[in-house]
């Protein structure tokens, strides 16, 4: 999950006509689902870091329930309590997160989620130019 968010971030600082310009140009349906969807990897990000177990975070299904592919565990819902441990200075952004992460990742599988967010960043990432190779620009 962190590396999701990560490749996010370097890919809207470093290459944001790329990022945007694919976004644009998915069909409308998926262009309104991978923001808020990215959005709730990054509130699990920070609610897992701060100490939140992963049974709390992902309902596996148990060996009972027959589920053992991870792509098939469920993102469990969240309680707004989670919200008291993120610092004051971003909890209106954190807010935001939490309802993406409610709305879009709570009751979904990991392998939805996580399968829109790699197809995307993948797509966006295929779209930019390469990064000149180490010292190719320093004057001799």
């Amino acid at each position: 999950m962190r590396w999701i968010t990560v490749v996010d971030a370097t890919l809207v600082r470093h290459h944001p006509g790329v990022y945007y310009a694919v976004r644009v140009a998915q069909a409308p349906a998926e262009r309104q689902l991978i923001k808020p969807i990215l959005a709730g990897l990054r509130f699990a990000r920070n609610w897992i870091s701060r100490g939140t177990g992963l049974e709390e975070a992902i309902q596996t299904g148990g060996q009972d329930a027959g589920i053992r592919r991870i792509t098939q565990w469920t993102w469990r819902p969240v309680r707004e309590t989670a919200l008291a441990s993120s610092p004051p200075h971003g909890q209106a952004r954190e807010l935001a997160r939490y309802r993406a992460y409610q709305a879009h990742l709570a009751g979904h599988t990991l392998g939805e989620t996580f399968g829109r967010a790699v197809t995307f960043l993948t797509l966006t990432g295929a779209n930019t130019a390469p990064a000149p190779a180490a010292g190719a620009d320093i004057p001799r």
